[in-house]
């Protein structure tokens, strides 16, 4: 029950999930893209504005320029109350628009359309032109709806003010022109926003569509399903992010098995030399008169037995600190001689009572940083392996020489060999392959490793019923001639 609710909050997280990465993708999306029509339809509809508005102003200005030099150039010599009255039709043959003529106080001496102003102007059009300046104001009259333009311009007599000519012109026209043009503009952006909302939408599923698929399998493989893959489908973050989770499946599932071997190793392994040393001190406790012969033959067999525990032990420890990344390498400048001497006194006992022949060469080396202890415990692996699988009669040869840029330790021997199907699982975690020895696999693996530790390599070469080569090799850049790093 409780399994099942857990798989149903996780179903539900899911959706919600999902969804939400949906709604914030095309959320996000068209808010952008609103931004950007709103921005964009802004901007056209004021230089639409600027363009209509413009135009009328220059309009407006070319009339009442013509107007204000014609005044100059003919009736300056008369003031300009005595024209309003004597010539008041030169001031608008030049436009349609409504035209006021203004005396230098702001009073109206003429209103084109009869309006009355007893207000005097205060206008800032008014004000620019009584400057020497065109002034040119928008907004709406008190007599009128429509908003309009108004030019002002001033009327010069011997280079001097006397008045100020303003055009009047309404803007309803051009204002119903730049609606409309403006509605054809929000129609485009709304247009333009209803696609990019249907665009996002299938963007934003192609982007979720594949992320459930990733956290589907997910979350079976969280549940215990490691032999879920997941299908790739693109080359970018997604497909990156399905490469690591099947990447992570195949680690855990090989981390699985190696657990697997390694319990079952542990119960196989074990269990004979328990059941010999228990056996056996079974038996010497139960009798009272015994041979001294079969006394031995028991004390010896307890003793083989809890040495190869020891071995056991030692390896499964060894290799627990590998897996688990706590092995600590001590490297102190090392004469491999020293090692070599060691081992050929540890060594050629155990060669002697098989009846091998055992030969160590080396030449002149330069120090080396290494671990000894740990240098010490490969070579001896590697030694023992030679040993196991060679005959009575039979050669081993360890040997150390400098190659170009490296320093090589060779474990040779005319053993039964290494199949060339067996060879390039030798190395694997818990490997013993068909002639194998070996008590727990892990003696290679381990080897490999303490090699690794120390940036160097492990190749293994071999030949049915020829033998068997096992090459250690360790870069020389950090060295100089004299050994110093």
């Amino acid at each position: 029950m409780e399994e099942g609710l857990r798989f149903m909050f996780r179903k539900r997280n899911k959706r919600v999930s999902s969804k939400s990465i949906k709604t914030r993708l095309v959320g996000n999306f068209i808010i952008i893209i609103l931004i950007s029509v709103l921005v964009f339809d802004a901007l056209l509809i004021y230089i639409t504005r600027y363009y209509f508005y413009n135009n009328v102003e220059n309009v407006l200005t070319n009339q009442i320029k013509t107007s204000s030099d014609f005044y100059s150039k003919y009736f300056s010599n008369v003031s300009l109350e005595e024209n309003v009255i004597d010539h008041v039709d030169v001031f608008w043959q030049q436009t349609s628009a409504q035209v006021q003529i203004v005396d230098l106080s702001g009073r109206v001496l003429l209103d084109s359309v009869g309006v009355e102003n007893k207000t005097p102007l205060t206008g800032k059009d008014f004000k620019e032109a009584l400057k020497g300046k065109k002034g040119v104001s928008i907004g709406n009259i008190e007599y009128g709806r429509d908003k309009v333009m108004t030019v002002s311009y001033p009327l010069k007599s011997d280079g001097k003010v006397i008045g100020v000519l303003r055009f009047i012109t309404s803007l309803k026209d051009v204002d119903k022109v730049i609606r409309n043009i403006s509605l054809i503009f929000i129609s485009i952006g709304v247009i333009v926003l209803v696609i990019s909302g249907a665009i996002g939408l299938i963007l934003a599923y192609s982007i979720v569509l594949p992320l459930k698929t990733v956290t589907g399998a997910a979350e079976l493989m969280a549940g215990g399903n490691m032999k879920i893959r997941i299908k790739k489908k693109r080359d970018d973050e997604i497909g990156k992010l399905t490469d690591t989770l099947n990447y992570m499946a195949e680690e855990v599932e090989k981390r699985e098995e190696i657990k697997n071997d390694f319990i079952s190793l542990v119960s196989h392994e074990l269990r004979t030399p328990l059941t010999a040393i228990k056996g056996w001190a079974s038996t010497l406790r139960r009798f009272d008169n015994y041979e001294k012969n079969t006394f031995d033959d028991g004390l010896t067999i307890i003793e083989n037995e809890s040495d190869r525990l020891t071995v056991m032990v030692e390896e499964l420890l060894d290799f627990s600190s590998f897996v688990s990344g706590k092995i600590t390498l001590k490297k102190e400048k090392t004469d491999l001689k020293a090692i070599f001497d060691f081992i050929e006194k540890q060594m050629r006992p155990k060669a002697e009572k098989e009846g091998i022949k055992f030969h160590v060469l080396y030449e002149e080396l330069p120090l080396m940083e290494l671990d000894r202890d740990r240098m010490k415990q490969v070579l001896i692996n590697l030694l023992g392996n030679a040993f196991k699988f060679t005959s009575e009669n039979g050669t081993v040869i360890l040997s150390a020489y400098k190659e170009e840029g490296f320093v090589a330790l060779s474990v040779r021997d005319t053993g039964c060999g290494i199949s060339k199907e067996e060879l390039p699982r030798i190395k694997e975690k818990f490997y013993k392959g068909k002639n194998s020895k070996s008590q727990t696999g892990l003696g290679l693996s381990i080897s490999d490793e303490i090699v690794k530790l120390h940036n160097g390599s492990l190749m293994i070469k071999s030949e049915l019923d020829v033998g068997t080569e096992v090459i250690v090799k360790f870069p020389l850049e950090k060295y100089n001639a004299e050994g110093s790093i």
